[in-house]
């Protein structure tokens, strides 16, 4: 769909500039634009790419000479990676799901669909499941029994609910999302060799080989408002009470969050995240890619944890952590410049060795 350089700046609360009626069908990156595109340039040094393209509008950085850059006309955001937030909004195509219920999906009776409503091809909907109004169900997904989905839920390809999981409104899941599936909990009939070594630091004790048996989640799922979640994002029901998902969380591609898993607000979680079961996350929790906390502890508010980070006890609010185990980030970079430096002081010890042995031999 085409839209003037007017009403792009309009709906992304920016100023235009130039001939604001042009109209732009597509954004692209500079050096691949053409004469309908409009050009993204909000940094700089990417300025150079316009040559190699044919745009005649770009959305560009705050004070740009836009005119200088050869443009018949320019967006200007404030911040450009936010101006982005709404111009792919505004710009984006969509998966073409079409509108209504497909003559294939499967809807129990008792099932409640709001209006406006779409489901794909060969989605299934359980009894009693309440799909509110404005909901998107894509090809080929399963709504469990006593599910509750909020108004403006939006659900791509082969995504999966299960039983008596509520989910806020506006809540969009990217494909093979997976929703209350039970929990990782087993139990032996006597004291494991986990168990035994938890409480000794390393001791199993006498090692014996026990069968393992399944505690059934009874609980579920319960998941805000404006959450997203990522491609194959697994969350686990709670044991008894409900998993928690709070408001504005955003959740990456293939993040586990274990069973009575408690995450705040405003949580963001990178790819390949992993959470332990009885944890609780804090609200405005930053996590960098394959950061992994331990279960039954707290992780405090405005914590940062960058990629790959270990947290195995608890983390007050407010810190910014590194490593595995994890320590503040500051520690842990004199530590790696310790680390670094280790060679050379061996080296240098062993000089010294060397030095007050021909000594003492001398003597």
């Amino acid at each position: 769909m085409a839209y003037t350089i007017q009403q792009i700046a309009d709906a992304i609360a920016a100023r235009a500039f130039g001939n604001t009626a042009l109209t732009v069908e597509r954004v692209t990156e500079p050096a691949e634009a053409s004469a309908g595109d409009l050009a993204l340039l909000t940094n700089p040094k990417f300025a150079g790419g316009l040559a190699q393209g044919k745009a005649r509008a770009a959305m560009v950085w705050p004070g740009a000479d836009w005119q200088a850059l050869g443009l018949e006309a320019a967006i200007e955001s404030p911040r450009g990676r936010f101006g982005m937030s709404g111009l792919s909004a505004l710009m984006d195509p969509g998966q073409h799901f079409g509108k209504g219920i497909h003559p294939s999906a499967v809807i129990d009776p008792s099932a409640v669909i709001g209006a406006g409503v779409t489901i794909g091809a060969l989605s299934v909907v359980g009894p009693r499941a309440k799909i509110d109004d404005g909901c998107t169900i894509g090809p080929h997904c399963v709504i469990g029994a006593d599910v509750t989905l909020g108004k403006g839920g939006y659900l791509r390809e082969m995504v999966s609910i299960g039983a008596r999981a509520t989910v806020g409104e506006r809540v969009f899941m990217q494909p093979g999302v997976r929703i209350a599936s039970d929990g990782f909990s087993f139990v032996t009939p006597e004291k494991s060799g986990v168990e035994e070594a938890r409480e000794s630091l390393g001791d199993q004790g006498d090692i014996k080989s026990q069968a393992w048996a399944r505690i059934h989640s009874l609980g579920s799922v319960t998941i805000g408002d404006d959450v997203e979640i990522g491609a194959n994002t697994c969350i686990d029901c709670g044991t008894i009470r409900d998993t928690v998902i709070g408001n504005g969380v955003k959740l990456d591609n293939l993040v586990h969050i274990a069973h009575n898993v408690v995450i705040g607000d405003n949580t963001l979680l990178a790819g390949q995240c992993g959470i332990a079961g009885s944890t609780v996350i804090g609200k405005n929790v930053v996590m960098g890619g394959q950061c992994g906390v331990t279960d039954n502890t707290t992780v405090g508010d405005n914590v940062i944890a960058g990629g790959a980070t270990k947290m195995m006890s608890k983390v007050p609010a407010g810190r910014v952590m590194l490593g595995s185990p994890a320590v503040k980030m500051e520690t842990h970079l004199e530590m790696y410049k310790g680390l670094r430096r280790l060679p050379r002081l061996i080296s240098d010890v062993a000089k010294l060795q060397k030095s007050i042995s021909k000594r003492g031999s001398n003597d």
